[in-house]
């Protein structure tokens, strides 16, 4: 639990959720709930995967996240999960808020968040389901997982802010450029679904750095969304704001862009959009070294008492 500090978030409650095995959302997940507590005044928790054996962090558990009743009191769902299995007694706190109707924000890999299996209660929110088409993902943020559109490992990603959406409070304050990330573009249909409006565009790069060139082939004709904004309607029949990007691993948060744009949204989607500054305040609180992201390269033996606050 990160308690807030001064600023605008003093009340709102933020709900974090990790659990992916290869970007490494054990790191970037507490960092962003730093951030959004020490700069902007959010109350923030942070769930993660744990290993039933020894109750350490451990990505690689698909079936545990603990904690998840805290959806229950929160203002804002932030996931960030990749494939989770999970039992009914915690699944249905997810589905209980996806369903309230409040606002959700998901990043990278929770297009495709959860590969529940045929027969289950929530199997429905799979992502490859077909009964509700694309699952969680297709359904609620927009898209579900489709490919790689930037080749994995070799073509990073340079943010471009799309057409039309320089005035999108979401983009406050960011140019083409400011966002750059080593994990690569993903493939995104288009149009999007629904009401869905492209924030940020993916430039795919022919390289590992933000100094290199963008590709010169279809990849970048069109460029993929890598951000977008939409509205979901929930069973209870309130409207839910929704931002989702596909960047936010570890080592994209380092940069000050992609941090700015995930603030910016916070502020959006809880409707507090006349309240994002000119330039959000997006320092890293605290040490951060994020680890480069890999199947099987999470740091073993970490508690989540271990990244309390002091």
């Amino acid at each position: 639990m990160f308690e807030g500090k001064a600023g605008p978030g003093l009340g709102k409650h933020i709900v974090l959720v990790s659990g992916d095995e290869e970007y490494r959302s054990e790191e970037s997940l507490p960092q962003l709930a730093k951030i959004l507590a020490t700069h902007h005044g959010f109350r923030c928790t942070v769930l993660f995967a744990i290993d039933r054996s020894d109750g350490s962090i451990n990505p690689n558990q698909r079936d545990n996240i603990p904690g998840l009743e805290a959806l229950a009191t929160a203002d804002l769902m932030i996931i960030f999960t990749r494939f989770r299995d999970l039992p009914d007694d915690q699944m249905r706190h997810i589905v209980q808020y996806v369903e309230s109707g409040r606002p959700i924000i998901g990043l990278r890999t929770a297009t495709h968040a959860f590969d529940i299996k045929e027969g289950k209660t929530y199997s429905k929110y799979s992502w490859a389901n077909r009964t509700w088409e694309g699952g969680f993902g297709r359904q609620v943020l927009g898209e579900t997982w489709i490919n790689h559109h930037g080749q994995h490992g070799k073509q990073s990603t340079r943010g471009i802010v799309a057409p039309g959406a320089t005035g999108h409070p979401v983009v406050k304050g960011i140019r083409d450029g400011d966002i750059w990330g080593p994990t690569d573009v993903y493939g995104v249909r288009l149009p999007l679904s629904g009401d869905s409006q492209p924030l940020i565009l993916g430039q795919v790069l022919q390289g590992m750095t933000a100094s290199d060139k963008p590709v010169e082939s279809k990849q970048n004709d069109p460029m993929m969304p890598i951000a977008w904004a939409r509205t979901f309607s929930s069973r209870s029949g309130k409207t839910a704001r929704v931002f989702t990007t596909t960047m936010g691993a570890s080592q994209d948060l380092a940069s000050e862009g992609l941090r700015r744009l995930l603030v910016n949204a916070c502020y959006w989607t809880l409707g507090m959009e006349d309240q994002i500054p000119e330039q959000a305040k997006v320092e890293i609180v605290g040490a951060y070294e994020p680890r480069p992201f890999a199947h099987g390269g999470f740091k073993k033996g970490v508690r989540p008492a271990d990244l309390a606050p002091d």
